[in-house]
């Protein structure tokens, strides 16, 4: 009889302990399918820009007052300064190397000096479309400088005699220097500095009553511009 009373004792010990454990597993899974996830930081996705940018500046033109006549000693030529608009369309190949080719057309009135002081020469339109090749810091934040070089050729064109008879400017290669900064207002909207430097000599003819002579224009001119820059 001891013993009979003895098992159902720890049978029943036994079956409260299964139901205490199995309880306990029910809660702790109930918790485990009802907790919610911790709630992850929302994080915008990154701006993807297009390569394609442009700018629109306005650009003083400041030729070098050098230049000759071969068949008169002590002859030397000057030219006049001129502002302009200029476009240019730059390709970034990676974030720091980009391509600008710049475009604009101005004109620039020749007249002599030294031996040929007082003579009005005339007055020549050029094209000079200018690649380079640049080099933008991208480490100081909204303020972005650059640096460039590349290659410029001059087209000549609306040549107008004043006191020459005839005047032909010759087109031609010249080698391009650039130094400048955007300063970015958001991803795509900016301000834009720069000054290039054209290493522009074309020959020329010229007949002056009547006697026909060759030289070259030293043009070599600053182009500094500020305006306006997007990028796509």
């Amino acid at each position: 009889m001891a013993t009979s009373l003895t098992t159902r004792r720890i049978t029943a010990l036994l079956t409260t302990s299964l139901v205490t454990v199995f309880a306990a597993n029910s809660a702790l899974a109930a918790d485990a399918i009802i907790a919610p996830e911790a709630p992850q930081a929302f994080e915008p996705a990154p701006t993807t820009l297009s390569p394609w940018q442009i700018r629109v500046r306005a650009l003083g033109v400041i030729p070098h007052n050098s230049g000759y006549v071969d068949q008169i000693h002590n002859s030397g030529l000057k030219y006049s300064n001129t502002v302009v608009p200029e476009l240019d369309i730059s390709y970034y190949f990676t974030e720091n190397f980009a391509a600008e080719l710049i475009l604009g057309t101005t004109y620039s009135k020749i007249s002599g000096k030294r031996a040929i002081d007082g003579l009005d020469v005339g007055k020549v339109w050029m094209l000079p479309p200018t690649l380079t090749m640049q080099y933008h810091f991208t480490n100081f934040g909204a303020f972005k400088p650059y640096v460039g070089a590349g290659v410029n050729y001059t087209f000549f064109y609306n040549q107008k005699e004043h006191s020459a008879d005839y005047l032909k400017v010759k087109n031609t290669f010249g080698g391009a220097l650039q130094i400048g900064f955007d300063y970015m207002i958001d991803d795509h909207w900016g301000f834009n500095f720069d000054v290039k430097k054209l290493y522009l000599r074309p020959k020329f003819d010229v007949t002056v009553a009547g006697q026909e002579m060759t030289g070259k224009a030293k043009l070599d001119p600053w182009l500094i511009g500020t305006g306006i820059t997007y990028r796509f």
